[in-house]
């Protein structure tokens, strides 16, 4: 025995060692080498020994990779005669071997000659092992390794495909259900890379035997086989949906349990894989669905105490309940019905957004009905289904909860809203079972049910608490469970108003707090959010700790010193020092000032925001407590925070300065010829000074000079702020330092209004720098400032027009403008009159453009009609740079007296000049903002009519139609919606690539091709890409991505947008964009393989190497659908890619770059 022992252990570690070997790269064997390892590999397959054999069938993987092809012949060969061999353990063991050397073969698109000839000549002894049907184990094995093949290798087997077609179908008819099972999966591999032909004769072969109906077995097999093939190959079945559907439906009403189950799963999966062909069908799916989601012939709810006012959805149980005698609860099948039936409602209610109106009128009540369901799998299937039809809502509310969206009829929303008590009923019972997985699904249906509604809930807290505490406190809850139930308390606390949950706080504290002390971390964390949310509820406890102060205090000082706890103690005290309890703080500020201060130079930004937010209100309130050392403490950490590199905290110091200002005036005397001041300077010279920043600048400024501090006054600040322009060593770099410069300038002005500027426009030394920034500041001071009492302003400003500067001439105009702001009747007839009579129309266009977008709705009404006609003269300007403004100007005008403007604009479609006409369409793009407006109504009535101007003869104005379009799309979808059914089609139609719009234009010895057409369908694909965000649920997916189709093979800009939709498509519309997958991989695959010629410029090769990585973002989107990987042309695609070092290296970064933002969007949320 020993000496047996020892030679199966001698075997068995050579054959370790042979595979250790195998795996090496380094190994290297020759002919006679390879045919002993071969001989000797499958001799140990027959090896009395399991492990043995098992350690050899391991090596045959990494061995068909190492040795010559006619080697791999002999072992397939011997492979697949053992497996029809007399012993069960060798045709085990054979069969497993035959996998792993499918698995190791290279993929079909590699072309690989072995893959080829191994997979031919394994196929034909398969197909006459499956034919035999002499032994149902070969058979089912035989059957299992050819679904394994066709799945990896289908491709390689086109010449085949009619003989395993054929060798199939009988098995559909076997007696053993487990062999039909298997053929049915090896169809559904089959038919993702089968030829046309194949396809067409196994679906008639189906239809016929299905509409011939010779037994209930075979039938049943028919209809499984065919939701195989539907959820494999969605996109080539859904042609013949016509004549299945039918024939489905009618085996639906057969008496038949299991029949009808399979029937329900075939609808499920045409509903999920062919969208558009069902839709025709989709009602008759409900109807049945809804039938028999409520099939349960074997038990009476009449005899419960449930709800008396039973849904119409559960009158039908009736029909099923005379044949009690028929059935035991043993045999009792018909949960497996309406389990597929909640499992296609969910399948319907995922992929139809379009229909979420019908679904809350026939779907919601009937789901709601069935939460009562005795069987538990079939009632987690109608929770899911329901909380997909709330998911399905969540996303719709951007437009049909919008405030502006002026639709009238029940939305979504309402109706939701009205059916939360039944909810909340259906639910009440349920919380309460024993069941842990029924409590989880009413958790999550209410978390998700308040996410949707916020505030739904209010009337039914008292309801729900009870049902919320069970679980907490039941012994049998998992943890699971527990996370669950906090989870939805603490998302109803957040929704909800503090006062609804007053009453239960004595009921939840406990079972919180026991949570909070709880082991796993997980139910720790939750518990405290909801202690969190309880503390709101409670009160703002300040008023009620005048004992206890002093000792929280000191806590709060020690929590400051703690580098974990500190930024929440920083969050906590800014609350408290904010408090309008006036909390006595002054007992700590001497200690805790300077440990703030010493937070401002910590490497840490969420740190000193919040520290700085601290001291700036503590500033405020305790000015009186906070003594000049502190603030010295905190003046020398300032200088570095700043600076450009971090505008927000460079915006709160900014505050905390101003404020410091005000309450200690005297503190900033150090700051004259300090480093603060330096750094003040360098910041308004930065090009990204803008918005907050700036405004607080602003504000520093206005509060410093009124200090009236010695060498910070107004003539000193202006020195500093105006000096570098004045020394002339250089001009500024940016514009933009112009502009903020200007703006100090004004602050100091408006703040000292006795002391004025010295205006430098006129003197002939001053620079155009100097002459810039002075028509700068002339005009932000004359916007807030009447200056008519300057006579020689309007000559000065309109000399400048005559710069031989353009930002000059710019600055001019804005000046003029804006000092027109500061006095209408002294300067706007003045501005009226130069346009009419002057050559420099643009000029005083953009100062006519200032003054409506920044005077009064009052001070501009008395001149509404002389600008109006004014403008209406240049709108057929031949200069487009002129039309854009005064169309600006048209609109903005608009928005003063839309009722009389507004039917005037539409007049002019009719004019005769395509320039009048594309001036009134880009003038209402300007009466379109993404706020409530008081033209939004009249808008919405006459909008139609300019875009009817979408059909205009003139290329121009239909590009500004669209781009008009495009605005109303992206800023207030709800003005366009219901124009889409008539809009779209002309809207597709500039999406053509237009032959008679393309001309060669002579460049020399050179022929350079011209498209006029092509910023019209930039525009089109612009609004298509728009569409998607805010009316995705008025399109047609699939008429929509006919027209992506198109623009992948467009121009490069045009592909750049239809990459952009196609990722975004991938997420939105998984199962349509699946469906036209094999088209839209083709042009990606064209794009990622075009080679720029040798000889181009830099130029091309930068668009082209931009154009792969956009493509290539696309297909690493198209990745992310499940089941994308299985389309034989994508699969082909990854192999090109991964063969291409340079294709698979711009794929890994896309990929890494794509996954790290998925971790980011996680962090964050």
């Amino acid at each position: 025995q020993l000496k047996i022992k020892s030679v199966f252990l001698w075997r068995f570690m050579a054959t370790n060692d042979l595979m250790t070997e195998l795996q090496k790269d380094s190994i290297k064997l020759d002919d006679d080498s390879e045919r002993k390892v071969v001989r000797m590999i499958l001799k140990l397959l027959e090896d009395k020994n399991g492990e043995v054999q098992n350690l050899a069938v391991k090596c045959l993987g990494p061995l068909v990779s190492k040795v010559k092809e006619y080697q791999v012949e002999t072992i397939v060969d011997t492979l697949c005669t053992n497996m029809l061999s007399d012993k069960e353990q060798l045709r085990d063991i054979s069969s497993i071997g035959l996998k792993t050397v499918i698995g190791e073969l290279p993929p079909a698109s590699s072309g690989s000659a072995l893959a080829a000839s191994v997979c031919k000549k394994i196929t034909g002894r398969l197909t006459s092992a499956i034919a035999k049907q002499e032994d149902v184990s070969v058979q089912l094995e035989a059957l299992d390794i050819m679904a394994d093949m066709l799945c990896r290798q289908g491709g390689l087997l086109v010449n085949f495909h009619p003989s395993i077609l054929s060798c199939l179908l009988p098995q559909l008819t076997s007696p053993r259900l487990a062999v039909r099972k298997r053929t049915i999966m090896a169809l559904g591999h089959l038919v993702m890379s089968c030829g046309n032909l194949v396809f067409i004769d196994l679906i008639e072969h189906l239809l016929a035997e299905l509409g011939r109906n010779d037994n209930m077995s075979t039938t049943r097999t028919y209809i499984q086989c065919t939701a195989a093939i539907s959820r494999q190959a969605g996109h080539r079945i859904g042609e013949y949906l016509e004549k299945i559907i039918p024939l489905v439906v009618k085996f639906c009403n057969v008496d038949d349990d299991e029949l009808r189950e399979y029937c329900i799963q075939a609808f499920e999966s045409f509903v999920r894989r062919c969208p558009k062909e069902v839709y025709p069908h989709v009602p008759t799916v409900i109807s049945i669905c809804l039938r028999y989601l409520t099939y349960d012939p074997n038990y009476n709810f009449d005899d419960e105490d449930e709800d008396d006012n039973a849904m119409d959805a559960e009158q039908n149980d009736e029909d099923y309940q005379g044949s009690d005698d028929e059935y035991s609860d043993d045999d009792d099948m018909s949960w497996k019905v309406r389990r597929a039936a909640a499992k296609c409602l969910d399948a319907v209610v995922s992929t139809r957004h379009e229909m979420l109106p019908e679904f809350y009128r026939s779907v919601s009540p009937a789901l709601v009905c069935r939460f009562k369901e005795r069987e538990e799998n079939v009632k987690a299937d109608v929770f899911h289904a329901y909380l997909s039809l709330l998911k399905q809502t969540r996303p719709a509310q951007s437009w049909l909860a919008d405030p502006d969206a002026m639709e009238q009829g029940d939305t979504p929303l309402t109706m939701l809203q009205s059916q939360v008590p039944m909810i909340v009923k259906a639910l009440h019972k349920q919380l309460k079972e024993k069941s842990v997985k029924t409590r989880q699904c009413c958790f999550n249906m209410l978390t998700e049910l308040v996410n949707v509604l916020p505030g739904a809930l209010t009337a039914h807290i008292p309801v729900l608490i009870p049902g919320i505490i069970f679980s907490l406190n039941d012994k049998s809850s998992s943890s699971n469970l527990k996370i669950d139930a906090l989870s939805c308390l603490h998302v109803i606390m957040v929704t909800h108003p503090a006062h609804a949950f007053h009453a239960h706080v004595p009921s939840l504290v406990p079972p919180v707090v026991a949570c909070v002390g709880d082991p796993f971390y997980k139910i720790t964390s939750e518990a405290l959010l909801v202690t969190q949310q309880l503390v709101k509820i409670i009160c703002n406890l300040g008023d009620r700790l005048p004992a206890e102060l002093p000792g929280t205090l000191l806590i709060f000082l020690e929590r400051l010193k703690n580098e974990i706890t500190r930024l929440t103690t920083v969050k906590a005290l800014t609350l408290i020092a904010g408090s309008p309890l006036k909390i006595d703080l002054r007992p700590v500020l001497p200690d805790a000032v300077p440990i703030l201060a010493s937070f401002l130079r910590k490497n840490q930004r969420a740190l000193k925001l919040c520290t700085l937010a601290a001291l700036d209100i503590l500033l405020r309130n305790y000015s009186s407590a906070v003594t000049p050392v502190m603030v010295d403490a905190v003046l020398a950490e300032l200088p570095p925070l700043i600076s450009e590199s971090d505008m927000h905290v460079s915006q709160m110091a900014l505050s905390f300065l101003s404020t410091l200002a005000v309450t200690h005036p005297s503190s900033l005397g150090q700051l004259s010829g300090g480093n603060i001041l330096q750094q003040l300077i360098a910041l308004v010279r930065s090009p990204l000074l803008q918005g907050g920043a700036l405004a607080a600048m602003l504000d520093f400024y206005q509060a410093l000079v009124a200090t009236e501090t010695s060498g910070l006054g107004y003539m000193d600040l202006l020195r500093m702020l105006t000096g570098p322009v004045y020394s002339q060593s250089a001009a500024l770099p940016h514009k933009q330092a112009y502009c903020s410069i200007a703006k100090c300038v004004a602050a100091l002005t408006r703040a000292c209004p006795d002391e004025g500027p010295a205006v430098d426009v006129k003197n002939s030394r001053s620079t155009d720098s100097i002459r810039l920034l002075a028509l700068l500041s002339l005009g932000e001071v004359g916007h807030h400032v009447d200056l008519s009492s300057q006579p020689e302003l309007k000559t000065v400003i309109l000399d400048a027009f005559s710069s031989s500067s353009e930002e000059v001439k710019s600055a001019a105009s804005y000046a003029l403008g804006s000092i027109a702001v500061g006095n209408l009747p002294e300067y706007l007839p003045f501005v009226l009159q130069e346009i009419s009579s002057s050559k420099r129309q643009y000029l005083l266009l953009h100062s006519l453009k200032e003054i409506i977008s920044s005077a009064s709705v009052s001070g501009l009404k008395p001149y509404v009609e002389s600008v109006w006609t004014l403008l209406l003269k240049h709108c057929e300007c031949q200069e487009e740079g002129t039309r854009n403004v005064v169309a600006e100007c048209l609109g903005k005008l608009t928005l003063i007296d839309p009722e009389t403007l507004l039917p005037r604009l539409k007049g002019y479609l009719l004019s005769g000049s395509s320039y009048a006409r594309s001036s009134v369409v880009t003038a209402v793009k300007f009466t379109i903002s993404d706020q409530p407006q008081p033209i939004d109504p009249l808008l919405k009535n006459c909008i139609g009519d300019f875009l009817k101007t979408l059909e205009d003869p003139d290329l121009n104005v239909r590009r500004v139609a669209l781009v008009t379009f495009n605005s109303a799309a992206h800023n207030k979808p709800s003005l366009i919606r219901e124009l889409l059914d008539s809009v779209l089609p002309q809207l597709y139609n500039e999406t053509k690539v237009r032959k008679e719009l393309i001309r060669e234009v002579e460049m020399g010895p050179f022929k350079h091709t011209v498209d006029d057409g092509l910023d019209l369908r930039k525009a089109a694909f612009e609004c298509m890409y728009t569409l998607l965000d805010s009316c995705l649920d008025r399109l047609d997916i699939f008429v929509f991505l006919n027209h992506v189709e198109d623009g992948l093979k467009d121009h490069y800009d045009i592909k750049m947008l239809t990459f952009l939709m196609l990722a975004r498509l991938s997420s939105l519309c998984p199962s349509a964009v699946l469906q036209r997958l094999d088209r839209l991989v083709e042009p990606l695959r064209a794009t990622c393989t075009t080679k720029v010629k040798a000889n181009s410029v830099k130029q091309e090769f930068e668009k082209q190497d931009e154009l792969k990585r956009s493509a290539m973002r696309a297909v690493v989107a198209l990745l992310t659908i499940p089941e994308a990987e299985k389309s034989p042309l994508m699969s082909e695609f990854q192999s090109q890619i991964s063969s291409n070092q340079e294709l698979a290296a711009i794929f890994d970064s896309i990929q890494r770059d794509s996954s790290s933002a998925n971790m980011e969007s996680m962090d964050t949320s």
